[in-house]
């Protein structure tokens, strides 16, 4: 008898993260999904799956959804990590633009932020992990996928908070140096701009695609990280930016 693979996302309410959510069900998955707001809680229902209203930054809320995971499922095959914490974001991480001047602020950004920021692109991937690894390693093997940024690899004037995914990639390196004896790995998908951005024509000259991303594009790639074929990818950054990054790390 077929085992099922169950996938365990946050941030699925719209967007990259319900783009993702529907391709791993597309791709066979049973998906549990959290989100702030009710959306993920519907879109369950409309993949075949669970979902929750919760928040990343509460680790309770983290907790309670692999415990409903379980209970339902009895296992997690795959945990799909896509920042979100409901409302209020600050307009400076919301901002969508290019800006060739170099003019975003920097200085201006207050300790709070920082702190804030911290917790929402770093600190929701170590909660769980540290919740669901126990369980993967019972099970024999897993994946890991966070959904990242380009603007790690090449920060931008007008993205500043994507500087602190630099160390959610350091502690995929790390998890995967550790857990990798385990058959479990930990990888992060670097999505470009998505069919969700009202580009200018400037920015969308700068991507040699051309156009941007669409969810589903994002939501294969995802799928293929947390398949056994890309298993033995470990602690990497994967970017999915249509060519406009040029920098390789």
């Amino acid at each position: 008898m077929t085992t099922v693979r169950v996938a365990l996302m946050t941030g699925t309410g719209q967007g990259i993260g319900k783009g993702c959510a529907v391709e791993m069900a597309n791709a066979g998955y049973k998906v549990s999904l959290m989100s702030p707001s009710k959306r993920s809680a519907n879109l369950a229902k409309e993949l075949g799956g669970i979902g929750r209203q919760g928040s990343v930054l509460e680790a309770d809320d983290l907790q309670a959804m692999v415990d409903a995971t379980l209970e339902t499922y009895g296992r997690v095959d795959a945990v799909v990590s896509n920042m979100g914490h409901g409302g209020g974001v600050p307009e400076t991480i919301k901002t969508v633009g290019f800006d060739p001047e170099f003019d975003g602020p920097l200085l201006e950004l207050t300790d709070a932020l920082w702190h804030d920021s911290l917790d929402m692109y770093v600190l929701n991937v170590v909660k769980l992990a540290r919740i669901v690894t126990p369980i993967m390693i019972r099970q024999g093997g897993g994946s890991f996928v966070n959904i990242s940024s380009m603007n790690t690899v090449e920060p931008r004037a007008a993205y500043p908070m994507s500087m602190l995914r630099g160390a959610l990639h350091s502690f995929a390196k790390l998890y995967g140096d550790r857990y990798a004896r385990h058959n479990i790995n930990m990888n992060n998908l670097m999505p470009g701009f998505c069919e969700n951005v009202n580009l200018s024509d400037f920015a969308r000259r700068s991507i040699p695609a051309q156009r941007p991303a669409s969810f589903a594009e994002i939501g294969q790639a995802c799928v293929f990280l947390a398949s056994e074929g890309a298993r033995y990818i470990n602690g990497q950054n994967i970017l999915s930016d249509g060519g406009m990054n040029r920098a390789v790390r």
